[in-house]
């Protein structure tokens, strides 16, 4: 297994044999106190397992985060940090970033629990735009409770984008898992405002921000994208809308004479329906509703929220607050899980490409071995790379 004694210091531009050697530190932020946070984040790293695979430096409240311990009944204690670098490996570390008392109210929504949720994202995010921490994994918030002068955003993409990139920043927003890559061309947008936002300039944009993610943040060398229409039935010939003649196919051509392999326009309810989503590396959809209603129908507990195009990498799990089961010890950790394994093999694999492209020769001689011998070098589903190398060392 990794070395767990190996605490190395988190950045962002370290090389990838410093980082293979190491675990990787990840931020987690606690989200809406009157939430599932703690919970899941507490179940998650009661599994020791976890700690195998990295450095958790949870971004909250030692009062909030005893409070949920508490009505959860575990035994998992934390480890009070001051600083990401005093951070331990084992441990559960977690940096007090407020002391006011705070009143839990399980399954409301209150403007305290959204400035506790504020506090902590906003220390993370600095963490993480500095290098304290390797990656960010973000707990739910209430996106009404948090808005403050600080915090007038529609949600944690915009606001990270804001913060680590500026205001030129262009982030998008991905949904996967091991069924598909979902991206979206809009996001947290009225769907009234939906169609005067879509052009063929941002349709072609977000095909070539997937195109690069795909290969650079999940290593596929030649990505297949799908393109969703709009309109019901891709607008039926102009009769429900025209945005799909005028405005996607036109993007698709443009973006396939810039070698990009990209198809569409396809109907969204046909298109997952049918299972065609399996026959493609990513799919780009229209607006929020139209990804993320069949994403997570068909993914069950295992779904990311990854924001890319960013020079640093946040995932999150795929669900929100849960007001209505908070405090109830009843929340899966499932897909909160899944957004560490996702974050770290996001930040292993960007740490790889950029190597293979200062070094080609190795990535030429492994895209050219036989299928047997990749074969034996594949992770179990599931489960970051680094920790999939370290049991394959060992058989």
């Amino acid at each position: 297994m990794t070395n767990n004694n190996n605490n190395g210091e988190a950045s962002q531009n370290g090389t990838p044999e410093n980082s293979a050697k190491r675990l990787l530190k990840v931020g987690i932020t606690h989200g809406d106190v009157n939430g599932i946070g703690y919970e899941l984040i507490l179940k998650t790293f009661s599994e020791n397992a976890m700690f195998d695979i990295c450095i958790p430096v949870v971004y909250g409240s030692v009062k909030a985060g005893t409070y949920h311990r508490k009505v959860l009944g575990t035994e998992l204690n934390y480890h009070i940090v001051n600083t990401a670098a005093e951070a331990e490996p084992n441990r559960l570390n977690l940096i007090n970033c407020f002391d006011e008392e705070i009143n839990i109210e399980m399954g409301r929504i209150n403007a305290e629990a959204g400035h506790a949720a504020f506090l902590a994202l906003e220390q993370a995010t600095e963490d993480l735009k500095n290098g304290s921490i390797d990656v960010l994994v973000t707990a739910p918030i209430c996106k009404s409770a948090i808005q403050n002068a600080d915090f007038r955003f529609s949600g944690h993409t915009e606001y990270l984008s804001n913060r680590l990139v500026g205001d030129k920043a262009e982030p998008l927003m991905i949904l996967a898992n091991n069924l598909m890559r979902v991206a979206l061309v809009t996001t947290h947008l009225p769907v009234k405002e939906v169609a005067a936002a879509i052009t063929g300039e941002l349709v072609e944009q977000k095909v070539k921000q997937l195109y690069h993610s795909l290969q650079h943040d999940f290593l596929i060398s030649a990505p297949r994208i799908a393109v969703l229409g709009l309109n019901p039935h891709n607008g039926d010939n102009g009769t429900l809308g025209s945005e799909e003649q005028e405005i996607i196919a036109p993007a698709i051509k443009a973006s396939v004479e810039n070698g990009i392999q990209c198809f569409g326009p396809y109907p969204a309810d046909g298109f997952f329906g049918s299972g065609m989503y399996a026959h493609f590396d990513g799919i780009l959809a229209m607006y929020h509703d139209q990804a993320l209603a069949p994403f997570k129908a068909l993914s069950m507990d295992d779904g990311v929220n990854f924001t890319a195009e960013l020079p640093y990498v946040r995932t999150s799990p795929d669900h929100g607050t849960a007001f209505d089961i908070a405090g109830k010890n009843m929340a899966s950790c499932a897909s909160f899980r899944q957004a560490i394994y996702t974050a770290i093999d996001i930040y292993r694999n960007r740490q790889a490409d950029n190597e293979a492209h200062r070094n080609p020769l190795p990535k030429l001689y492994h895209e050219h071995r036989e299928d047997g011998d990749r074969q034996r070098h594949m992770k179990p589903a599931g489960m970051p790379k680094a920790e999939a190398k370290e049991i394959k060392e060992e058989q």
